[in-house]
């Protein structure tokens, strides 16, 4: 899989990163601007984006399924290349639940991915993929 366009970001985001993007207002929904905008590259996969779909379900955010399938057509699948993920990985992430990120960002070629969980920023890196908090990612387009 090559990058689609030199020099653009191919970029995962992490659920919270993602929800925060589309629902709050503030720095992070920045990042929404890129994608739109085709800054970024944004990738997702069946498993991180079923996660997603999952957490916008929380009672917490009071979305009907009417939002949530408005958010999801036209704020993610128009913007985000889904990609299949070749390998899962294992063993890599103090948090199970994380290496679906990883796999993900290997699986798309990814540059980075972005994140404010703390058992992925404390891995700085795996393979030749930048963990980034989203403060930092988003001052590189300042």
């Amino acid at each position: 899989m090559d990058k689609k366009k030199e020099g653009i970001n191919r970029v995962v985001l992490d659920t919270n990163i993602l929800v925060s993007a589309l629902l709050f207002r503030g720095e992070v929904s920045r990042l929404a601007e890129l994608w739109k905008n085709g800054a970024i590259v944004p990738v997702i996969s069946k498993a991180t984006f079923k996660e997603f779909k999952d957490v916008l379900s929380y009672p917490k955010f009071s979305l009907a399924e009417s939002e949530i399938k408005t958010i999801l057509e036209d704020e993610i699948l128009p913007f985000f290349e889904v990609v299949d993920v070749q390998e899962e990985i294992s063993g890599s992430c103090r948090d199970a639940d994380d290496n679906k990120f990883l796999a993900c960002a290997v699986s798309a070629r990814a540059d980075y991915i972005v994140s404010g969980d703390k058992d992925l920023c404390d891995m700085r890196g795996y393979k030749s993929i930048k963990i980034i908090k989203v403060s930092d990612f988003l001052k590189m387009f300042r």
